[in-house]
């Protein structure tokens, strides 16, 4: 396109640029709202000049790509962590929490060493590597969010997977539904929840973990696109409990104003 055509372009998607943004910082309130939309309006006038309408992709969607991108781009870049620190901090903290249930108390760094198999030196950085802040795109958190940003028309089809998902949430039993509304919706801390209920770090993350797999039996058995794949259930529940659930479930979404569907497929709601 000329100039004055990607000019144009560009002038008419602006929006779209605000609407990610609105989106993305939703779901990471950390990030700056002016970068991010500065780094979306750089990608849209890219976009509009490598944009080739015999493709056959509508500009809008070819654009949405790209400022997507380049905001994942962007947040790679301000992160300090390489996939591979990511995957030593996630295994020392596992290892730390399942140490502190097993001792009734916080592990010793050589304790955690061990458990590592590994020498002191290589725990310690570890731990204050975990100690830092990092930009997790796959925080725990997110596994209540939808995993692509949805564009507006697209906003029926997210209604009716978040209206599974509440149901999901509603449907579990009273103590792990507290725990889930307490940690994901109200940003209350495992530790926090821990004194509160007189247990201990490890009892709710076993809790949570446990929670998390029956939102996952619920939406893979009562939301799905596809009926080729039967879904295979996670949870660690009694066949009997998770099948009562599953009912609950069922009639939760119906009271939210959807019937569920017979159709099966394994929906994660995180990787």
């Amino acid at each position: 396109m000329n100039r004055v055509e990607r000019n144009r372009t560009v002038v008419e998607n602006l929006p779209l640029v605000g609407y990610l943004v609105s989106e993305v910082c939703a779901r990471a309130t950390h990030l700056s709202r002016d970068d991010l939309a500065s780094v979306g309006a750089i990608a849209l006038i890219n976009a509009a000049e490598s944009f080739d309408p015999a493709l056959g992709v509508p500009f809008g969607a070819y654009a949405r790509k790209r400022i997507v991108g380049a905001f994942a781009d962007d947040m790679r870049s301000g992160d300090w962590a390489t996939r591979s620190i990511r995957r030593r901090i996630k295994e020392t903290l596992s290892v730390q929490e399942t140490l502190t249930g097993a001792l009734k108390r916080t592990p010793t760094v050589d304790e955690i060493a061990a458990a590592l198999g590994t020498d002191r030196e290589s725990a310690v950085t570890a731990l204050a590597d975990a100690s830092r802040t990092v930009t997790n795109l796959d925080d725990p958190a997110a596994e209540f969010i939808v995993a692509d940003i949805a564009l507006p028309e697209e906003t029926a089809l997210a209604a009716e997977k978040l209206r599974y998902l509440r149901a999901s949430v509603e449907a579990l039993p009273e103590k792990m539904r507290y725990l889930i509304t307490a940690i994901y919706f109200e940003d209350r801390s495992v530790k926090e929840l821990a004194d509160e209920l007189g247990t201990t770090h490890s009892a709710v993350s076993q809790q949570r973990a446990e929670a998390i797999r029956l939102i996952r039996d619920g939406m893979g058995t009562h939301y799905s696109d596809s009926s080729e794949t039967e879904y295979v259930p996670e949870s660690r529940t009694a066949p009997a409990r998770r099948n009562a659930y599953l009912s609950r479930v069922a009639e939760t979404a119906v009271a939210f104003g959807r019937p569920t569907r017979p159709a099966f497929a394994d929906i994660r709601i995180a990787s």
